[in-house]
């Protein structure tokens, strides 16, 4: 037995166990053996962090329940939960890895060790901020599920911010906002981004959320009244139709989402029509195309409101279709169609793939696919992918490669972060119709570096939508992109003055820094 925990001594003091129950709670899918792993977990940190107090006085126990129960809440395996019980044991010196390998496995110790990893570095301003955020990512890049326990980690700081020093808390919220809600956003975890997102807005926007909250609370009920109309109206046609177990309900637009919108539409609430939008769920794709046109047949569509993610998904792979109505009753309402696996993707993303969540959330009647994503996702990021391998989350890896080698002391860090992954995003696509995301702004060469280095060392030229254009062309939203390449070509210093990514940037001054060694050597 263990000398961090006596789980007779624990049960003397704690009879009720509450807040394990608390945990089991919120995954009703754990099986016998997870609950075993996840109480052990308990039991071992309850002990080991029992001297411990957080600045809001309550026990520090009660930041790994609450870790726990965002995990749980995901819906990820005991794992996963234990490993998030046990998160803070080595930073906090109460345990070690050793300890942890032989209490709980290898694959526990090297969950906690890489998020322990991120806490290490005690760095000032940026540098102190850079430096933990290459240690994120390249955790991130061998194995996703240590994000994971980091997004459940910061969700329960952020709740209790309050209690931390002025200082500390600003720069706290800016990481929160600036990093890990853009982070959940790219994986498609849209419940962790607008939660997150939330939690932090106030903090760093005091004043624009004061705003927001009024124009949420003036537009809501409105908005809510229309919405009960037209789902009551769209149900009998539905039914009418012969679409049996569909669901209907709604969403209110995140805080921080209307903030950035907001801002788009010149501060004009007039112009944003999804403050409240409508979902409908529905068992199949053809089922989604079909409740568009009944739709469309008994509402007016608003001209160019009109966006089809099912045939192009966004690039974190969100799927759905929107279209904005005229409800016939003074309003306008934004209307999302999707399938249950849709919006298990839309609502949990690359979280959807750990744990139950995929297989339990859906209409009644209906279920996810069961898809054995787990084997697939995570050999994603131990070896090169094959093509049946999910490559929406190729980004991951490319980023944990880069951090490995960048300097992160230098602005390139920083820049390569909000330029290739936290910019706004365009689909460009091969003749073959495969489809590659990149930065808005990007050019022909920016597009062949994506693919294949070699392709883009050895671009010559580029067809868009079947015309010749020059390599510096800005690429639009749904261009068709042909590469022209010629074995033995290579790259020229000029790209550097209109490339986008920091990935062609780098791969352009590796091949130009090759080329100069040989012409010395000659």
């Amino acid at each position: 037995m263990s000398k961090w925990y006596n789980p007779m001594d624990y049960k003397k003091k704690y009879p009720k166990e509450y807040w394990l129950e608390a945990i089991y709670d919120k995954n009703k899918e754990l099986s016998k053996a997870d609950r075993e792993l996840i109480k052990k977990a308990y039991f071992f940190a309850e002990a080991a962090h029992r001297e411990q107090k957080r600045k809001s006085g309550e026990p520090y126990f009660i930041h790994l329940v609450a870790t726990a129960k965002n995990l749980a809440d995901l819906g990820m395996d005991g794992t996963v939960i234990a490993a998030g019980i046990l998160h803070d044991s080595v930073e906090d010196g109460v345990a070690t890895k050793e300890e942890l390998e032989k209490e709980f496995g290898k694959e526990i110790a090297f969950l906690v060790d890489g998020v322990t990893k991120l806490g290490h570095v005690k760095y000032r301003g940026m540098k102190r901020h850079n430096e933990s955020l290459r240690k994120l990512f390249v955790a991130t890049s061998q194995d996703i599920r240590v994000l994971i326990i980091k997004f459940a980690d910061r969700i329960h700081n952020m709740e209790t911010l309050e209690y931390v020093r002025p200082d500390k808390r600003a720069r706290i919220a800016t990481e929160t906002l600036e990093i890990y809600t853009q982070l959940a956003y790219r994986l498609g975890i849209t419940t962790l981004s607008k939660k997150l997102g939330d939690l932090a807005f106030p903090y760093v926007y005091p004043e624009e959320y004061k705003k927001i909250k009024a124009i949420l609370k003036e537009r809501s009920k409105e908005n809510l009244k229309n919405l009960e109309k037209v789902s009551r109206s769209i149900s009998k046609k539905l039914v009418k139709a012969g679409i049996k177990n569909f669901k209907i309900t709604h969403r209110v637009k995140a805080l921080l989402a209307l903030h950035k919108k907001l801002k788009r539409k010149k501060n004009d609430p007039e112009k944003i029509y999804d403050i409240i939008a409508m979902r409908i769920i529905v068992p199949t794709i053809a089922d989604c195309y079909k409740t568009l046109g009944i739709i469309h047949q008994n509402f007016r569509p608003m001209p160019g409101r009109i966006k089809d993610y099912i045939a192009f998904p966004k690039p974190n792979g969100y799927q759905s279709i929107h279209t904005t109505i005229f409800t016939g009753h003074g309003g306008i309402l934004e209307i999302q169609i999707r399938t249950p696996q849709m919006h298990t993707e839309a609502e949990f993303g690359a979280a959807s793939h750990l744990g139950y969540k995929a297989k339990t959330i859906g209409v009644e009647g209906v279920s996810g696919s069961g898809e054995d994503w787990v084997t697939k996702f995570f050999s994603f990021f131990k070896k090169t992918p094959k093509k049946d391998e999910p490559k929406k989350i190729a980004w991951v890896k490319d980023l944990g490669e880069h951090s490995k080698t960048g300097n992160t002391e230098s602005d390139e860090f920083e820049n390569h972060l909000k330029t290739d992954y936290f910019s706004d995003r365009i689909f460009i696509f091969t003749p073959k119709g495969e489809v590659v995301d990149l930065p808005v702004g990007s050019t022909p060469v920016d597009f062949a570096y994506q693919i294949h280095t070699t392709l883009g060392n050895t671009i010559t030229g580029a067809r868009i939508n079947g015309h010749f254009k020059a390599l510096n062309t800005e690429l639009k939203n749904g261009d068709i992109v042909e590469v022209i390449s010629k074995a033995g070509e290579k790259p020229n210093k000029k790209w550097l003055e209109f490339v986008k990514t920091n990935t062609a940037r780098r791969r352009i001054q590796s091949a130009c820094a090759e080329r100069k060694k040989e012409v010395e050597k000659k």
